[in-house]
């Protein structure tokens, strides 16, 4: 019996190895080749924004939805599979990310503000 992936990340990056060996793409996936496929997908999902309102950004018609749905789906499965492929624990750093942030824009100094943190 196989062992029971952990959680969804490993599952998704596992299935993500899986799906380039069997089409020996691994070869292609360079960590430059992966930021430079997600720059692009994170392009995509910004097109489909380009010329709305705020208003209209908040307000997407099903068919803008369901494009930004699948460039999100894009640029979420580049970044697991660049994070995989250089051993980054995703979500530790992401919860060390957050951490920095809290300090470098404290509620009482950033609340309300769209200030760069040196600038507090």
């Amino acid at each position: 019996m196989e062992h029971a992936v952990a959680n969804p990340i490993q599952r998704l990056q596992g299935a993500q190895r899986q799906f380039a060996a069997e089409r020996d793409w691994e070869q292609f996936h360079s960590p430059k080749n992966l930021a430079a496929a997600l720059s692009v997908e994170a392009a995509e999902l910004l097109e489909i924004f380009q010329w709305l309102s705020e208003e209209q950004s908040t307000a997407l018609t099903p068919k803008q939805m369901g494009a930004a749905r699948e460039e999100i789906a894009d640029v979420f499965l580049y970044l697991l599979r660049i994070s995989d492929r250089l051993g980054i624990d995703l979500v530790a750093a992401a919860d060390e990310k957050l951490a920095r942030n809290a300090e470098k824009y404290p509620v009482d100094r950033a609340r309300g503000s769209i200030a760069k943190y040196t600038e507090l």
